[in-house]
């Protein structure tokens, strides 16, 4: 029997992530914590300059393709010929088999309420009409497995914290587990994997660490993922436009308890509540920014 392929995990050992930095904690004696690391990324399509993001640095391969694809500007057809890192100018070239031009797109920027001021181009609901979700089933007991065990992986957020994860799932199977200082580009960087890799998207869960905005809804759905989870809360028009496009839209996941404000239809509540602990109140992912 092939045995599943183990999953993308974050490396917080890796030294180009953090950073030590002393200062002094209440009482005035010296510390030395670790923080993250932050510095520029310019993305271009071909020939034009797209966008310049602030990203930790790691899979700028992948964070470059999918704010691409979740941006419209890369189609589910394209052939993508290269993806070229230059680490030292800190920029990644994404070269197409199309010629592309998207200067009039470019021009429409959006500013969304992601940490490290995340953008989107042109009109941000361009691509949801019409748009129809998988029909998948999500059992309540996956979400249950996957909150314990995303929640005590090895993480950059562990480490030192001021960072958001996205982890792409199959049933209770965490496979890629992508942090950023911003939640669009932990998307990102789960959606470019997706578009390399030719991953299905119809039997996956997204679960992220961060609130579920209108922009964490719309990347969601345009990656074709039918469900969509988070142990923070929800905004009103992120809620408005998963009812629109029939998301399965799941928040405030801590212990026992989660709530559901659409896409009920697709949960099977088979999990035995009795066998779920509560949530310690000393939980490591009290944040809900």
């Amino acid at each position: 029997m092939t045995q599943p392929a183990p999953p993308i995990l974050p490396d917080p050992d890796d030294p180009r992530l953090t950073r030590a930095v002393t200062g002094t904690d209440q009482t005035g004696a010296p510390v030395e914590i670790p923080v993250v690391e932050e510095r520029p990324l310019t993305i271009y399509l071909n020939r034009q300059e797209i966008v310049t993001a602030m990203t930790i640095g790691d899979h700028p391969d992948y964070l470059a393709l999918g704010f691409l694809r979740n941006q419209g500007m890369l189609r589910p057809d394209d052939i993508v010929t290269g993806v070229d890192f230059d680490e030292e100018v800190e920029t990644v070239v994404v070269r197409t088999a199309r010629q592309t031009s998207y200067e009039e797109k470019v021009q429409k920027k959006t500013r969304t309420s992601g940490c490290a001021v995340g953008t989107v181009f042109g009109d941000m609901m361009e691509g949801l009409e019409g748009l129809s979700l998988p029909a998948a089933e999500i059992r309540t007991s996956w979400l249950y497995a996957l909150a314990r065990q995303i929640n005590t992986m090895p993480s950059l957020y562990l480490r030192a914290g001021a960072i958001h994860g996205t982890v792409l799932c199959q049933a209770d199977r965490p496979l890629v587990y992508m942090e950023d200082v911003g939640r669009h580009n932990a998307v990102d960087k789960v959606a470019g994997y997706m578009f390399r890799h030719d991953v299905t998207a119809a039997d996956k869960i997204l679960y992220t660490t961060g609130r579920l905005t209108s922009e964490m809804v719309i990347k969601c759905a345009l990656m074709g993922i039918p469900a969509l989870a988070s142990r923070s809360g929800f905004t009103a028009w992120g809620v408005e436009i998963a009812r629109q496009v029939g998301l399965t839209l799941i928040g405030r996941m801590r212990g026992q308890r989660f709530v559901c404000l659409s896409g009920d239809a697709r949960l099977i509540r088979d999990a035995d509540l009795a066998s779920v602990p509560e949530e310690d109140r000393r939980h490591r992912r009290k944040g809900a920014s």
